[in-house]
């Protein structure tokens, strides 16, 4: 029986082979289709495009985290979405048509909603606070009894 870990890790592995290779073939190819000029040009047009959409987005993003911490809600939906706004920032630094499209997809609300339906139907949260409620109601001493050799004055 293959062990899961083991064939995601080999994807990986051949992604991070793949992928570069594939960019570079997509550069080669746009290159000598348009012109090395206007490549280079169409991939600083997507860099500056994706990152003014970066910062809008994250904005947008850290905002709905604000309300949702003011309001008490476990924020999971804006931590997602903070994390592929994050993933989208690191593919527009990586030169390469398909890695700024990939960036300029996630920066899209509709994608990430998407992709969050996707990857939360594979994932459990788990609340780090169960099992320690306290009742309000219920207080503890208000004095703490200390030895002397457990007080100390600096």
């Amino acid at each position: 029986m293959k062990r899961e870990g083991t064939s995601l890790a080999r994807i990986a592995l051949i992604g991070l082979i793949l992928v570069p290779i594939v960019e570079i073939a997509v550069l080669i190819k746009v290159g000598q289709t348009i012109g090395l000029l206007w490549t280079i040009g169409l991939l600083i047009a997507a860099t500056l495009g994706g990152a003014l959409l970066l910062r809008l987005e994250g904005l947008a993003v850290v905002g709905q985290m604000r309300a949702s911490v003011e309001t008490g809600r476990l924020p999971a939906r804006t931590v997602a979405d903070a994390i592929m706004i994050g993933l989208a920032a690191v593919l527009l630094v990586l030169p390469g048509f398909l890695s700024d499209i990939l960036a300029i997809a996630l920066l899209l609300p509709p994608v990430r909603s998407l992709v969050y339906a996707a990857l939360s139907k594979r994932m459990v949260v788990v609340d780090p606070g169960a099992g320690s409620y306290q009742d309000p109601r219920v207080r503890g001493p208000r004095t703490i009894d200390l030895d002397d050799e457990d007080y100390r004055q600096r």
